[in-house]
This record gives C-alpha cells, sequence and structure tokens, in this order.
C-alpha cells in the first residue's frame, strides 16, 4: 500500500488554511505537510491546530516551500506526492482523481487540468488564460506532450521526484517538473479538476501585477531553457 503525503506551500494564508488542512485529511492521506514560506500571519499556528505537519521553510519562493515539503515526505516514508496550493482554489475532495492513474500504474505524473474541468467566474483572469494557453501550447511543441495546463494540483511518485535533480526555486518549479519528466519520455496524463475563487485574500500570482509578470517570466523561461539542452 503506497503511502501518501499531500503537500501544501503557503505564504499569509491563515484564513484558508485550516478548512483546507481539514478537507484533505478526509481524503485517505497518510501525511499532510503545510510548508509555511514565511508568512507574517498565523498561518502555521492553524494549520497545526488543523492537524498538519508544519515545516518552517523562510527563503521564498514556490520552489523552496515544495521542495522543503518534499524532503520532509520523503524522511517519512512517502511514496506518492500531492501538491496542492493553500488557498483553497483547488478542492481536496477532488484527489482522487489525481491519485487513480498513479495507483494504476498507468501514469509516472499526473496533472489536475482546469481547462479539462471547471474554471469558476472570476477564479483565473484573462492574462492568466492567454498565459497558461501559451504555456501549454509551447510544452506541446516543445516536448511533445499534449497537456492543457500548466496548474499547480498535481501527483507524482516520490522516487521520480527526487530523481529529477529539481533546480528551479521559483514559480517555475511546476514546469521544470513536467519538461524534465517529458524529457524522460515517461507518461504525463491530465484529469478534470476545478479551480474556484480563493476563499480570503489576495492572490500573490495573479493578485498583484508583478507577481503576474515573475509568474510568466520564469514558467516560460523554464520552459524554453531545458527545450534548449
Amino acid at each position: 500500500m503506497s503511502r501518501i503525503a499531500v503537500i501544501i506551500p503557503a505564504l499569509n494564508e491563515a484564513d484558508n488554511i485550516g478548512p483546507l488542512v481539514a478537507a484533505v485529511w478526509a481524503q485517505n492521506v497518510d501525511n499532510v505537510y503545510v510548508v509555511d514560506n514565511g508568512s507574517t500571519d498565523a498561518t502555521a499556528d492553524v494549520a497545526r491546530a488543523a492537524g498538519a505537519t508544519v515545516i518552517a521553510e523562510p527563503r521564498q519562493g514556490y520552489g523552496f516551500a515544495c521542495a522543503a515539503g518534499v524532503t520532509a515526505a520523503r524522511t517519512n516514508g512517502a511514496d506518492i506526492l500531492v501538491f496542492i496550493d493553500g488557498d483553497y482554489s483547488s478542492l481536496p475532495e477532488e484527489m482522487p482523481r489525481l491519485l487513480e492513474p498513479l495507483q494504476q500504474n498507468s501514469a509516472e505524473l499526473v496533472l489536475g487540468s482546469r481547462k479539462l474541468g471547471h474554471i469558476a467566474a472570476g477564479a483565473m483572469l484573462p492574462h492568466q488564460r492567454f498565459g497558461n494557453w501559451l504555456s501549454s501550447r509551447l510544452m506541446q511543441q516543445l516536448y511533445h506532450i499534449d497537456v492543457t495546463d500548466l496548474g499547480p494540483y498535481r501527483a507524482i511518485g516520490a522516487e521520480l521526484l527526487l530523481q529529477l535533480d529539481m533546480q528551479e526555486m521559483t514559480f517555475g518549479w511546476p514546469t521544470e517538473m513536467m519538461v524534465k519528466v517529458a524529457s524522460r519520455q515517461l507518461r504525463i496524463v491530465e484529469v478534470p479538476v476545478s479551480w474556484h475563487v480563493r476563499r480570503s485574500g489576495q492572490s500573490k500570482v495573479s493578485g498583484t501585477l508583478r507577481g503576474s509578470i515573475l509568474a510568466a517570466y520564469y514558467i516560460l523561461g523554464v520552459t524554453l531553457r531545458y527545450a534548449r539542452r
């Protein structure tokens, strides 16, 4: 039986993290890790009270947070890693869709596709939709993989992720995972998931112009850089 660990990167998500952790625990998982990426609010305390193992990663960066969660999960024997953002835009109850292909050995990386699923009104701004479309098209052209979304909700085998030797510690971390799996000609499967307006607070990416530009820069940069290699 595989041990499933859920990793939740979080920065100032005190109003969202408690219900999210509770909903994750309602799934058939073995561990829930909330990686506090330098929050100035009560994110860590709320997550801990909800039953999560809290890991402090003060180095700002989505990749740093994910990597810290991976280290903790592997130390405790996780076989499958699930990544979900701390803003409750993705639904934990859809997690079985991501786990099934891995458990049935029909994929090495499973991506939650919002395009194949449902995007709630106001949950994704026009520039986000365009950027996601462009990045997906580049993936198709450069790596010959049929993907529709670069969403953060995903599942992967822990051993494979360690073999990928992840280096990108910014918003480009999920993209690096995809291109390295594709470069190994391993199976990437998309499953439909929904995407909702965050329950509270402001997005670190789409909520500011700087965040949106930086995310696009890192995502496109990683996509093109590994293609050249």
